[in-house]
């Protein structure tokens, strides 16, 4: 990061010497003239320092946009890998594929008036079939359904309240730390 900001210092520096001959004209500041030789190599100088600092930002951009290649290839993969998770979930459960299709709908959030105009069914099926998977899931409702896959993805469940306080350092309420 400090070199990015001493390059960033060093090209300001450089922009102001290709402008110094104009602002002084405009400012009507009273320098007197450079010897030839000194004004080539300042402007040489700075003609490299800009230079380098495209060749900086160059380098950076590709870099950062390797680093979000990475990031969108690892989000496909959770994303895979989530979708494995449901299906693996789904054939244990022993769900049929009506029943898949709602569970994941409700996964989604969708309502169940919303589930039931997409699988174009009454909203008492969805009732049932919702009841049948939470039943086969071993819960009982939609939030404790996506609470087994959010536990999955984490890495399982927690042990209660004191794992997840002594994760965070904070102790559980009447504790002193």
């Amino acid at each position: 990061m400090r070199l990015i900001i001493v390059l960033f210092v060093v090209q300001v520096i450089c922009a102001l010497v290709f402008v110094s001959d104009i602002l002084a004209t405009v400012l009507g500041l009273p320098f007197g003239p450079l010897d030839w030789q000194l004004r080539e190599l300042m402007e040489l100088g700075a003609a490299l320092g800009l230079i380098l600092g495209g060749c900086l930002g160059a380098v950076l951009l590709r870099a950062s946009y390797r680093r979000s290649q990475h990031v969108e290839s690892q989000l496909r993969a959770a994303s895979g890998a989530f979708l494995d998770l449901l299906e693996d979930r789904f054939e244990e459960w022993n769900l049929t594929p009506a029943e898949r299709d709602v569970a994941l709908f409700s996964i989604k959030g969708l309502s169940i008036q919303d589930i039931a105009a997409l699988r174009n069914v009454s909203e008492g099926t969805i009732k049932a079939q919702t009841n049948a998977i939470y039943r086969k899931a071993g819960v009982s409702g939609r939030p404790q359904l996506l609470s087994l896959f959010i536990d999955d993805l984490m890495g399982g469940p927690l042990d209660g309240p004191a794992r997840v306080s002594s994760e965070i350092n904070i102790a559980p309420q009447g504790t002193q730390v």
